[in-house]
């Protein structure tokens, strides 16, 4: 580091502050794209922490229909999810408060840039995300990178196609 550097902070510092705050942390499985397998890899990873003994729940998990990802959830308790009525139709969204009574050691939420109902208490998954973790709650999460708010007009020039589900980058910048 050089003289007139500022100087970073410690992670492990920071982690014990976070713990001591009772803070719960965040992961996020960032992947370049839909369908590399951000969600499979959670799942696994989560399998091996049941396995282990740990306390695990599946707060929602979006398969898209394949058995090989669906199979990851067999052993894990799976929260379920509450139904909000919109313009006809019952949506099936994620239900925070359960989360919030049942809190576990870690709970899964895929997709983070998730919009939700528009009669949730929030607005976006990550905002559910952030009420959860301040609440001491880990959670894991899976993100693309096109969803990162900094990086949408990029994508948009590399891709041609403007992502309308975000994150801020201070969210992400928590995990």
């Amino acid at each position: 580091m050089k003289p007139d550097e500022p100087r970073r902070p410690d992670p492990d510092a920071l982690l014990l502050e976070a713990a001591k705050a009772g803070r719960g942390r965040l992961k996020v499985f960032l992947g370049m794209a839909p369908g590399v397998g951000k969600t499979y890899e959670m799942l696994a990873q989560a399998a091996r922490r049941k396995a282990e003994g740990g306390d695990v729940l599946v707060g929602v998990v979006e398969t898209h229909g394949r058995r090989e990802t669906e199979a990851l959830t067999a052993n894990l308790e799976i929260l379920a999810r509450k139904p909000i009525e919109y313009k006809g139709r019952t949506l099936p969204e994620f239900d925070i408060d359960e989360a919030l009574k049942r809190r576990p050691a870690l709970l899964l939420i895929d997709e983070y840039a998730h919009s939700n109902a528009p009669c949730s208490r929030h607005p976006k998954r990550w905002q559910d995300v952030e009420e959860l973790l301040s609440a001491g709650v880990n959670v894991w999460t899976t993100l693309n990178v096109q969803h990162i708010e900094s990086l949408v007009d990029l994508v948009w020039k590399i891709i041609g196609v403007r992502q309308r589900e975000t994150v801020p980058d201070s969210a992400v910048a928590r995990a």
